[in-house]
């Protein structure tokens, strides 16, 4: 079987860098790349670009809220015209970048508060996402599965894969750990290892409070600003290819 291994690079501006990109860009088989806002300029993008068409790595779109200081992980009171001008804005830039490589951008993967935002709400959602059909019909919207966002892509025409954050814990209701409290970021080696092989053995995850959660998901996510991230990416690819998986960008596992 056919897994996808992605993660939010290009998360820097100007010298500063919050990853090793080029390293953990050998590493997965999707780039969720920062699209300006929250993180992200035109030289960061386009040399993301570079390296992942170089590589055979999917090129996706991560838009955020503009919050540079926040890291785009603070809500903003935007109106829902607002946000589709955001996320069009943010994606289309990239868009162009890509496409002056000679690439093109496959996926979008929302950023922090920008979706959990649009999650919430289905007319939102749907407007959003019907705004992406727009741009390019066969964009792969990247999302956790049972939510509104997943319904709204499905609503709007686009394709969706689904997500196991390997790297956050989950509540016994599906949700996140929030990031405050003890336990929620994991980067312990052993403690990944065993999320990795119980995903792909059983499909599920053990929760924050000790239950079995069911997980539908064909794509393995670790955030690029957890500690140790390329280290984490590693194991996770590690343990894909050792179950006898492999590991290939989204638009090939959907074609499965």
């Amino acid at each position: 079987m056919k897994i996808d291994v992605n993660s939010d690079m290009g998360e820097g501006f100007g010298v500063y860098q919050l990853c090793d990109d080029d390293a953990m860009m050998n590493i997965v088989s999707s780039a969720n790349i920062a699209c300006g806002f929250h993180a992200g300029d035109p030289a960061i993008m386009t040399n993301m670009v570079r390296l992942a068409k170089a590589r055979g790595v999917g090129i996706g779109g991560h838009p955020g809220f503009p919050d540079r200081q926040g890291f785009g992980r603070r809500e903003i009171p935007f109106s829902d015209d607002e946000i589709c001008q955001l996320v069009a804005y943010q994606v289309g830039a990239l868009m162009g970048i890509a496409a002056a490589e000679g690439g093109r951008v496959a996926h979008v993967s929302f950023h922090a508060a920008l979706g959990n935002v649009i999650n919430r709400d289905e007319a939102l959602a749907l407007r959003v996402m019907s705004c992406l059909a727009r741009l390019d019909r066969s964009f792969i919207i990247f999302c956790q599965s049972d939510t509104i966002i997943e319904r709204a892509a499905i609503a709007a025409g686009l394709r969706s894969l689904t997500l196991f954050l390997a790297d956050r814990a989950y509540q016994a209701n599906g949700q996140l750990v929030p990031r405050g409290k003890p336990g929620a970021v994991i980067n312990d080696e052993a403690t990944l290892r065993a999320r990795v092989r119980q995903f792909l053995q059983t499909s599920s995850v053990t929760t924050y409070e000790g239950e079995n959660l069911p997980l539908r998901a064909r794509s393995i996510l670790v955030h690029s600003d957890t500690p140790g991230s390329v280290e984490l990416a590693t194991i996770i690819r590690s343990e894909i290819e050792a179950s006898g998986n492999s590991v290939a960008p989204a638009s090939d596992v959907l074609a499965q």
